[in-house]
């Protein structure tokens, strides 16, 4: 009531106007006969005489909006306005104090497809829009409310984080962090509803007009287990409600949000299996947790420019990861992996596949992982997911071992939730962990989070009586030996070539002396203009062929002969150590168990 309150009294005209803050209200209209985009209106009350309006940009996925903002105008109730462009992304105003009306379009680029998830579109049956893709905010007045009204075509419903009011098309946002961080999926929708820990959500699906009928009950139950396990992780939601956000037609990847999460779900995959997208949703869930509120310390409010690095991302994403798998295996939901050694069985070969991470440390890989373009590490293409997973798994084998097994990562989690009013960095994590197994984890930090070094899994999984056995033979894929096709191309915006990106300096592209970042130009005397054309070419090789590459470099033009081959690929296989104690063997079946 106090925030609605807050609100009547911001939206009143004033009393006194040299002392009011400005009142923000947007209205954000989708033309049915022309879906190429949208219109914005923001109506400021007791606007300053001059003040600067900017685009955000996201953490992750920074889309730069601003390059299909058109048609930017204000107007002022009381006189002239005029309006400048003071960066890519900002706007400044300036007219006289009261009421001033800006008004700008949103012209939709060209979708790709498979379509992001995270990505705005329209169509005639809905469409994904607001959020940071829309919504300019006022810089200097980032922590004051606003309303969101929308003008949509008949017959859209309407689903979003934001905050609901009386009036079904009209909501509010507590600050311009809410207001960019609560996407909004409109258009003929399917929605359910469930109760976890006492809070409401809401499961909303978007499905296209020739949509493949599946078991809604079973998608909506596995959501709903899901969730009840990250619940009882934690202790308690850190939302007033929450919203899924699926979308029929986009690819599976998603984007968390502080109270909403958009995802991408086929129609005929979850045809096929209702728990399809379970794994991705979890991922993306725990975020809110891990990411959304448990925040680096590098994470800023809401702004215009781009998120510097993130050093311990390897948390952020790789502990999502392991409690994504881990919340599904308590809830007895499918995974991919029948249990959690066969699932620590190929994070560890995939590992061992890979020498990135001997070579890198965690917070290298991390500051890499968003906002950086491929190559960014040369000719190694490590991922901070995986590399967090496992060492997040050696971490909760340390405190299983030295607390005899009554505490875990678990217990990690849930004083790093109770601490979050604070950011967190890599030293923040360890002081954590060493609180609640009261030992020495600073030698691990120095090795594997802060340093570089490969891990020695068998120091740790013997902590619990376990050991790895690894063999190597030929990659199989679908029976048949795996060509080497270790290579993928990158066009970066405004160049007319593609890079090459080597994805392991050992294979066989690698060795014929590629590197990330050459500017491919031919392929066996043939022209390669796209990364298109280079994945077909690709495709078409065999293994035996021999192909020509040309590429051109800072230093000239260069030329490499590559004969396709098989590779190697580690595999490897958990098992007990002999001299196992009765204690060990104890906490390997507690670490097995779904109740843990």
């Amino acid at each position: 009531m106090r925030f609605i309150a807050l609100l009547f009294a911001l939206f009143t005209p004033p009393r006194t106007p040299a002392a009011l803050k400005p009142a923000m209200q947007y209205t954000l209209r989708v033309d049915s006969t022309d879906l190429s985009g949208w219109i914005v209106e923001i109506r400021f009350r007791n606007a300053p005489d001059t003040f600067r309006l900017a685009m955000a940009a996201h953490p992750e996925y920074d889309d730069r909006y601003w390059r299909y903002v058109t048609g930017f105008t204000a107007q002022s109730s009381t006189g002239t306005a005029t309006v400048t462009k003071l960066d890519s992304a900002v706007w400044q105003i300036i007219a006289p104090r009261g009421e001033v009306r800006v008004h700008y379009r949103i012209a939709l680029p060209r979708a790709e497809l498979p379509r992001d998830a995270w990505r705005p579109f329209l169509s005639a049956t809905g469409g994904l829009v607001g959020g940071a893709h829309a919504f300019m905010y006022m810089i200097g007045a980032e922590r004051l409310p606003a309303m969101v009204t929308l003008d949509l075509p008949a017959g859209w419903d309407i689903a979003t984080g934001l905050v609901s009011t009386s009036d079904p098309r009209t909501f509010t946002a507590a600050n311009a962090d809410a207001l960019v961080d609560s996407p909004i999926l409109a258009g003929r929708l399917r929605q359910w509803r469930f109760m976890a820990g006492g809070v409401p959500h809401r499961v909303v699906y978007w499905p296209l007009p020739d949509a493949t009928p599946f078991d809604t009950v079973a998608f909506v139950s596995g959501i709903q287990r899901m969730v009840g396990q990250a619940i009882a992780l934690f202790g308690r939601a850190p939302y007033r409600e929450y919203t899924f956000l699926f979308q029929d037609g986009a690819y599976s990847g998603g984007l968390e949000h502080r109270n909403s999460v958009t995802l991408g779900a086929s129609s005929a995959e979850l045809a096929r299996d209702p728990n399809a997208t379970l794994q991705e949703t979890a991922h993306e869930f725990v975020h809110t947790w891990n990411l959304m509120t448990i925040r680096p310390v590098e994470y800023r409010g809401v702004d215009y420019r781009t998120q510097p690095p993130v050093a311990s991302l390897w948390f952020s994403e790789g502990l999502t990861m392991f409690y994504a798998d881990l919340l599904l295996w308590r809830a007895g939901l499918p995974l991919s992996d029948s249990t959690r050694v066969a699932h620590l069985e190929r994070l560890i070969a995939r590992y061992l596949g890979n020498p990135a991470y001997p070579r890198f440390s965690a917070e290298a890989v991390s500051r890499v992982a968003y906002n950086a373009a491929p190559g960014s590490l040369g000719d190694y293409s490590p991922s901070t997911h995986l590399q967090g997973e496992l060492i997040g798994t050696m971490l909760d084998l340390i405190v299983r071992e030295a607390t005899n097994g009554r505490r875990s990562m678990d217990d990690v989690m849930r004083l790093l939730f109770d601490r979050a009013a604070q950011p967190i960095d890599g030293r923040d994590i360890e002081r954590a962990v060493e609180t609640v197994c009261s030992c020495d984890v600073t030698p691990f930090f120095e090795a594997h989070v802060r340093g570089a070094g490969a891990i020695d899994f068998d120091r740790y999984l013997g902590l619990i009586g376990l050991k790895t056995r690894v063999t190597s033979g030929p990659a199989v894929f679908n029976g048949e030996q795996e060509r080497d096709l270790r290579v993928y191309g990158w066009q970066p915006e405004g160049e007319s070539r593609v890079q090459l990106m080597i994805t392991n300096p050992s294979s066989v592209w690698g060795r014929a002396g590629l590197h990330s970042r050459d500017r491919l130009v031919r392929i066996d005397g043939a022209p390669i203009a796209t990364w298109s054309e280079l994945r077909t070419r690709l495709q078409r090789l065999r293994i035996g062929d021999t192909v020509r590459v040309e590429v051109q470099r800072p230093a000239g033009p260069f030329e490499a002969t590559v004969v396709v081959t098989g590779f190697e690929r580690p595999t490897v296989r958990i098992e007990q150590v002999p001299n196992a104690t009765p204690a060990q063997r104890r906490l390997a079946d507690a670490w097995q168990a779904r109740r843990e």
